[in-house]
């Protein structure tokens, strides 16, 4: 027996430590499952267990037989096939350095008066069908992309960034990232997403966007050249056709929630998916 072993209440410690541990990993893995497409892979995983538990309690040797021995290949099967999405994992918690945390922090666009110069210059885009894809960044540094574009260091204001993706301009076709109220670069360019889009009408901003939203925690808003449509993406998800007033509202939600000390909900722990 150690000496932390002797110490009195110890294993009431210890379990209450495995008990939060297990919690918020499992959390934290739910999360993550709902915002990735390897929600079915999951259901056809289940599925297989099922058949595989079935198979022992009707006694079927033979296909008892064939699910054991694909058993024994069964996590290599599930590394290769959740590859993608482990790496995403692993590359935002290096990036963040955190494992349990339950909400990021809203990018840091705090002035009032710079929110309503985001606002005016996206309306103004949409309505002239300008295409634009803006990067607000979070918690993860985005150096390694603004390194990729051209060095702005300039006030974030309408006119700014209207005149960075005006069509001709040198970094129309690329991204504009935004750190602590200052444009920090345009024309960045931006990784793809891996995961399948069943919009087909989604083009090149758009899966750059959901690319840099799976592996930071920034905010990504995409302004359709063709249609001049709204979208919003954050944590891998795309919210589209957002008109101003519905962009700014869920701005403003997003850094009200991030200047909120995350809390548990422990009586219905998974009410905040």
């Amino acid at each position: 027996m150690t000496i932390i072993q002797q110490i009195p209440y110890y294993a009431y410690v210890s379990v209450c430590v495995d008990v939060i541990l297990v919690y918020l990993l499992t959390y934290r893995f739910l999360a993550w499952l709902k915002r990735s497409y390897a929600l079915d892979l999951i259901k056809g995983l289940m599925l297989v267990i099922l058949v595989f538990l079935a198979s022992h309690v009707l006694s079927l040797t033979t296909l008892n037989w064939i699910l054991e021995r694909f058993a024994t290949v069964l996590l290599i099967v599930v590394v290769i096939i959740f590859q993608p999405e482990l790496r995403r994992f692993l590359e935002r918690v290096g990036a963040t350095g955190q494992l349990f945390t339950l909400s990021s922090s809203f990018p840091e666009v705090k002035s009032t008066a710079t929110m309503k110069s985001l606002i005016r210059a996206v309306d103004y885009l949409s309505r002239e069908k300008i295409g634009a894809i803006i990067a607000l960044e979070g918690q993860t540094s985005l150096t390694q992309y603004v390194d990729t574009g051209i060095r702005v260091k300039g006030d974030l204001n309408m006119e700014m960034l209207s005149s960075l993706f005006w069509p001709g301009s040198p970094t129309h076709d690329g991204a504009v990232i935004i750190k602590e109220n200052i444009i920090e670069a345009a024309g960045c360019f931006l990784p793809l997403t891996e995961s399948p889009i069943s919009d087909r009408s989604l083009g090149t901003r758009h899966r750059a966007a959901l690319g840099l939203s799976d592996v930071t925690d920034a905010i990504v808003i995409v302004i359709s050249e063709e249609s001049g449509v709204i979208s919003l993406v954050e944590h891998g998800v795309m919210t589209r056709y957002l008109t101003k007033e519905a962009l700014q509202t869920r701005l403003a939600s997003l850094q009200s929630q991030s200047d909120n000390i995350p809390v548990f909900n422990w009586k219905n722990p998974f009410k905040s998916f």
